[in-house]
């Protein structure tokens, strides 16, 4: 009988992560194709960090089962994500400083303690996106976007900026 170790299994893991982030964007794109993860083709522009290895080894575990986005505690910052499709994302405790997400679908995305400030949301879709002490300050968000008027007013409250005047009814 063979016996697997999960210490050895866990370190085969971390060497193929570390691997996939030392690729260029266009191999890690080709990577993902060839796992059935295209539609994550924003693995491609995170950087080699541990943060980041973490994340990567959650979407190699289990490619097939990949469904909605894990990507607590990744680091994003300063990417360019427009357009990008996070349905149902768990972003917790995520670094999302700077990043542009114009436009993106981010419904039902957990954004529990992530670092959002300076980040860019105009038309994006927020409907059912929960904000428990996330940070911010500066984020560009957009009127319309599936926020409730409770969420707006806790979010301006904690600096976040709206591209127009919110009326109160």
């Amino acid at each position: 009988m063979i016996m697997i170790n999960p210490h050895t299994q866990d370190q085969e893991l971390r060497s193929q992560s570390i691997h996939f982030l030392e690729q260029s964007p266009a191999q890690r794109l080709q990577i993902l194709q060839e796992l059935g993860l295209g539609r994550f083709k924003f693995l491609s522009k995170i950087r080699l960090n541990d943060e980041n290895i973490d994340c990567v080894i959650r979407f190699l575990q289990n490619p097939g089962e990949m469904k909605f986005p894990n990507l607590s505690g990744a680091d994003l910052s300063n990417l360019n994500l427009d357009d990008v499709s996070l349905i149902r994302g768990n972003l917790t405790e995520a670094n999302l400083q700077g990043t542009s997400l114009l436009n993106a679908d981010l419904i039902f995305v957990n954004f529990t303690k992530a670092d959002l400030r300076k980040a860019d949301l105009r038309g994006a879709t927020l409907n059912g996106t929960v904000w428990l002490e996330t940070l911010v300050e500066e984020c560009q968000l957009g009127i319309g976007n599936g926020l409730t008027k409770q969420q707006r007013k806790e979010l301006q409250l904690r600096g976040a900026k709206f591209n127009h005047l919110v009326e109160d009814d």
